[in-house]
């Protein structure tokens, strides 16, 4: 502790010299400070969408944390920069070997991240923040917005993100968030509903508190004709998204409809793909319930299906309903922890069911298989609700939240709450 205390005084210290020599605030420069730019995942894609609108007028850079594949699953928007602060692709020298087996530091064993990163990803993220002298960072998670929050010196613009939702996280996480969130210059949610939680549990509140939701891009299809007599299901292969209880779902689903099929694309670590794929072959679905893998062209398949099925036991804020509302494609949901019931209404552009409730989840895509004419009064609702979240009317709202946090110096505003 009194090496912490210590540690924490310098800091203290370093960042009063820094703010005495502060510039005035750049928000034409931006960095996103992300787990890993080149993967798989919703997080990964909004972040790309929303760098790629704010390339548009700005010089931004996405800082990837760590790096695992030699070419990206979704392209990077022109103008956007990406970097890597541990290189997984790359042979390491001894140093970073020894560093990359040591665990994090900085990052809470609670937080999902923390089997990802190491003593390696520490330094370097701090080495990182610590060399910036303007501009804005946007950090995406509990354990980045925690480091960012600490670390970044007086004259850097600091955004943290949270993409799921703050009841979802352990106590642990949470004493933190409390105890440091406060020294963020704004802090964006994506729902409703997750605001108001952090408006009641914040202590001292960021600079800002709102919400900004994900914008949907264009995606490659058509508008789906919803004759097809397929439902589709979008996610990583990890417990929250609750493919188990769509298994279950699908089972009267299939019984009932032989001829319809349910494709799920995305994918797992391969313990949680084979499991689930055991799932399916003992509930004897392997014929109308198909793992297809990954797509980077989900557009596409979101086009050639009728349905789109949503089982999560919580979402923050499911980019997929969006991308298949974009398509045309009702959606038929759990009312799970938060998201689906921001963008679903219920009997107008989709249908909302009780969260865990496989037979209701069972009723309700057979409702919509054995009504064409829902379907397609559905689907053309859907539209007309994806257009609101388009990437011009979501970037419009980062517009004009970093124009606000520009306009002051640095000097007036203070780095709130304790370390």
């Amino acid at each position: 502790m009194a090496v912490r205390r210590m540690a924490f005084g310098v800091l203290r210290a370093l960042n009063a010299r820094r703010a005495r020599r502060a510039p005035v605030p750049d928000t034409r420069t931006v960095r996103i400070l992300l787990q890993h730019a080149y993967g798989m995942g919703g997080t990964i894609r909004t972040v790309l969408n929303l760098a790629g609108h704010l390339a548009r007028e700005r010089d931004v850079e996405i800082v990837s944390v760590v790096r695992t594949a030699r070419e990206p699953f979704f392209p990077i928007p022109p103008g956007v920069r990406v970097s890597f602060l541990d290189d997984r692709t790359r042979r390491r020298g001894p140093v970073g070997w020894l560093l990359s087996r040591l665990p994090s530091m900085l990052i809470p064993r609670q937080e999902n991240v923390y089997r990802a990163v190491s003593l390696l990803t520490d330094l370097r993220m701090v080495r990182c923040l610590r060399s910036m002298r303007t501009g804005v960072l946007i950090s995406t998670r509990p354990g980045f917005n925690l480091i960012t929050a600490l670390f970044a010196p007086p004259g850097v613009i600091t955004i943290g993100q949270e993409h799921v939702a703050l009841d979802v996280h352990s106590p642990e996480v949470v004493r933190l968030i409390k105890r440091r969130y406060g020294r963020l210059d704004a802090f964006v949610t994506l729902t409703q509903v997750d605001l108001e939680h952090y408006r009641r549990v914040l202590r001292t509140p960021p600079g800002r508190l709102l919400r900004i939701p994900n914008a949907v891009t264009a995606l490659s299809g058509d508008i789906a004709k919803l004759d097809e007599k397929v439902v589709v299901a979008i996610g990583r292969m990890v417990h929250a998204k609750g493919f188990d209880l769509l298994v279950k779902a699908w089972q009267p689903v299939a019984a009932a409809h032989p001829d319809w099929v349910l494709r799920l694309y995305g994918r797992g670590r391969p313990e949680a793909e084979r499991k689930l794929r055991a799932r399916i072959e003992e509930a004897g679905l392997s014929d109308t319930m198909l793992l297809m893998g990954s797509s980077s062209e989900i557009g596409m398949e979101l086009a050639k299906s009728s349905i789109y099925a949503v089982s999560s036991r919580h979402e923050g804020f499911s980019m997929t309903i969006l991308e298949a509302m974009s398509k045309g494609v009702p959606v038929v949901s759990f009312d799970c922890p938060h998201g689906p019931g921001e963008v679903i209404v219920h009997e107008h552009n989709g249908l909302l069911v009780p969260p865990r409730r496989p037979a209701a989840l069972a009723e309700a895509l057979c409702r919509l298989i054995e009504d064409r004419e829902l379907r397609g009064r559905l689907g053309d609702n859907a539209v007309l609700t994806a257009a609101d979240y388009s990437l011009d009317a979501v970037g419009a709202r980062w517009d004009a939240l970093l124009a606000e946090l520009g306009d002051g110096h640095p000097g007036d505003r203070k780095r709130r709450g304790p370390v």
